[in-house]
């Protein structure tokens, strides 16, 4: 591991991480809009919430306290809004003086009246549909920034739109990648002194990384910061890359354009006015199999891959690299750093710290100096069997050689797997109790290495690793194994300590983002459809409210005439939902997406409409007729191309429709129709003609069918059946 200490820093004044208190307390953003002070002073401004995670810091911390422990049985309904879309809600919204806005699936946006919930606005940038295919998890969104009266919008097919805050009209739009690549925009743009910086995804995919910034009157571009080299550096690349190359084998990386590298920076960041420095959360490997990606003489993975699965420090106003910390050195389990990054000032050791804090997918949780780059302490806060421990020394992690499968070539399940121990659900931090709270899950995976592994330009997974491992009837084998290592919990972590302080244990994996407030409480949404109070000092239980959905994404608070409101994005999706949920229908209940903005207020007692049931649908699949080799060809190409929307198994989730229930399933021409020709792409269902042949997408169907013919024959020997949409 490489470290880079930081040159000097401009001083840009001491007001980020909570300082001056009392002067923004009752801000507004008038005629002149958002501005640097105001964002540097988010702290002390009470009644609004103006960037990502309520200050460049990413506490999401509030020192709001008129709904406490006290009385936050009192907390109702105070109004709703349907989203109408039915994908997974990720977004954080941001309210300016008295108006919420806040983004939807497919890059929506709505701008409500943050008192009585009254739509002002609502833009639609018109994603297209197939872009879909590209998403790993989700068309989802996360948020916009605001800069003077202008929001800023990643949209899902890679463009950066400027609208006006009043209005939500066009002031002008960019596009910032490759749209003939798998690029894709999930992540909230952030703002610092007129520059709108944002990241990409599409790491499995097969791109390669960047950060770039834009100028917030026109959408010029500023400069770019790559995460991983390329091919055609060369002696004009900037020294960052230079070093990186070191770490890679640039033959394989060099030679093709399909390779990437991946280091896609699609979630985290967070910024130090007073030093200056912007922070980045790097992703995975592009593939994820090291072995495919960076071989060694022996075939086998080698080199740390800079800079993947790293954060890294950078100037905002350049793009110039100032230092950077690896956590998964040469990562080949998906293990990103894109995770929730947070900068707070603490005492370790006696000594005064400036800190910052992650809890990547790795498990490991990780405390650095935000001025230098430099280790100061990581532990485990989920189960894990990749590793044994950092070492304090270096930094480094000491890895199971068991489960380094890009060399040994062997299957193996690994702790957290890909899903990781903390995904992109946002931390929060209380200063007052000097805790972390974190969502985290156990979620263990299968790796087994994709034999003759070749990258795909046009569509699918580039992840060396056979998806469809462990895809066995769900009594059986790997699959069984690995649901047995799922849970949910929200853990309130001491970082000084490095040790949990308390822990909830919650129904299942993926619940939702955190905050926490000067009230005492600490609030957050699950997978088990409700929105949750919990005391910010013991995890007590103070207030719950049926959500009929599960809530993945954050909650915020703010105020409007002295009264304080809470709000959250409710709406079941993302990664999880897709991917696993499906697989673990015979042993909960399914949790439906019912996308919903839902605001509290003390007092309150609105209510929401009666929850719709779901049907009971049988499976009733055509026979099964095909020969086991065309059945194991489909399972093959499912793995590959489909499993990351439609569920390992063909065990579908409620949020995309299950394969096994399928009209088009029992008629050839059908299916061809949707898959070959991509008859509802503009549903999110693109074609994979590129990719596939006519007689390798009948082997997929024959698959399905096979499948669907085993649960249904299981579901009659338990005499049950599982309730659907």
């Amino acid at each position: 591991m490489m470290r880079w200490v930081a040159a000097p820093a401009a001083l840009l004044g001491a007001l980020a991480l909570g300082s001056c208190d009392g002067i923004f307390s009752e801000a507004t953003a008038g005629e002149s809009g958002i501005t640097a002070a105001m964002l540097t002073g988010a702290q002390s401004d009470t009644a609004n919430w103006i960037t990502h995670g309520r200050t460049y810091s990413e506490q999401r911390f509030s020192p709001i306290d008129k709904v406490n422990a006290d009385n936050v049985a009192d907390l109702g309904l105070a109004w709703f809004a349907d989203m109408d879309t039915a994908r997974g809600q990720e977004a954080t919204p941001l309210v300016i003086d008295g108006k919420l806005y806040v983004t939807s699936a497919w890059s929506k946006v709505f701008a409500f009246d943050a008192a009585t919930g009254e739509k002002l606005w609502q833009y639609d940038p018109q994603v297209p549909g197939e872009t879909a295919v590209k998403a790993c998890c989700d068309v989802v969104n996360r948020g916009v920034a605001a800069w003077g009266d202008t929001l800023y919008l990643g949209t899902l097919d890679g463009r950066l739109v400027a609208l006006d805050r009043e209005s939500g009209a066009v002031k002008w739009q960019k596009v910032t990648v490759d749209q003939s690549k798998s690029y894709t925009v999930t992540g909230a743009p952030r703002v610092i002194d007129g520059k709108v910086i944002i990241g990409n995804g599409g790491a499995e995919f097969g791109v390669r990384g960047y950060v770039a910034a834009y100028d917030a009157r026109d959408g010029e571009e500023l400069w770019r910061f790559y995460t991983v080299p390329g091919g055609e550096d060369g002696s004009d690349a900037p020294e960052h890359l230079k070093k990186a190359a070191e770490t890679w084998n640039m033959d394989v990386l060099g030679s093709s354009d399909a390779i990437g590298g991946g280091g896609t920076v699609w979630d985290s960041m967070a910024y130090d006015p007073e030093l200056d420095l912007l922070y980045i959360g790097v992703g995975n490997g592009s593939p994820w199999n090291r072995a495919y990606r960076s071989p060694g003489e022996d075939g086998t993975g080698e080199g740390d891959n800079l800079y993947l699965s790293s954060i890294v420090a950078i100037r905002p106003d350049t793009g110039e690299y100032v230092w950077h910390y690896q956590t998964t050195p040469g990562e080949t389990w998906d293990f990103t750093a894109t995770q929730h990054i947070v900068l707070a000032d603490m005492e370790i050791a006696g000594k005064p710290r400036k800190v910052l804090m992650q809890a990547p997918k790795n498990g490991f949780f990780y405390v650095i100096d935000r001025e230098t780059g430099e280790f100061i302490s990581a532990e485990p806060y989920v189960s894990i069997n990749w590793a044994k421990g950092i070492d304090p020394a270096t930094g480094r992690p000491i890895e199971n050689p068991e489960t380094r499968i890009d060399k040994t070539g062997k299957p193996a399940l690994v702790m957290p797997g890909a899903l990781g121990g903390h995904n992109w659900h946002p931390m929060a931090y209380h200063p007052g109790e000097n805790l972390v709270y974190i969502p985290a899950f156990e979620a263990g995976m299968m790796y087994a290495p994709e034999a003759d592994w070749k990258p795909d330009r046009a569509r699918g997974f580039n992840v060396g690793f056979d998806l469809g491992a462990g895809d066995l009837p769900p009594d059986m084998g790997i699959r069984r194994e690995v649901a047995g290592t799922l849970r949910g919990m929200l853990v309130a972590w001491d970082p000084v300590r490095q040790e949990p302080r308390w822990t909830i244990e919650h129904p299942g994996p993926w619940n939702g983002g955190l905050l926490a407030t000067g009230g005492g409480l600490v609030f957050q949404g699950t997978a088990g459809s409700e929105f949750n109070a919990y005391d910010a000092s013991n995890g007590e239980k103070l207030w719950s409210f049926p959500a009929q959905t599960g809530v993945v994404a954050p909650p915020i608070t703010y105020t409007v005439d002295g009264e304080q409101y809470v709000a959250v994005l409710a709406g079941w999706g993302g990664a999880y939902a897709l991917s696993v949920d499906g697989a673990l229908i015979e042993q909960k209940a399914p949790v439906r997406n019912v996308s919903r903005l839902l605001v509290f207020k003390l007092g309150a007692d609105g209510q929401l409409p009666p929850e719709p049931e779901l049907a009971d649908l049988p499976l009733d699949p055509p026979p099964s007729r095909a020969s086991a080799e065309t059945i194991a060809l489909g399972e093959a190409k499912y793995g590959r191309y489909c499993a990351v929307c439609h569920a390992p198994a063909a065990v579908g989730s409620t949020v995309l429709p299950d394969l096994r229930r399928s009209g088009s399933l029992g008629d050839r021409r059908a299916w061809q129709a949707v898959v070959n020709d991509g008859l509802l792409k503009d549903n999110g269902m693109a074609g994979f003609a590129a990719s596939m042949s006519k007689d390798e997408i009948e082997a997929i169907r024959a698959y399905v069918i096979h499948r669907a013919n085993e649960d249904r024959d299981m579901e009659r020997k338990r005499g049950k059946t599982v309730a659907r949409r």
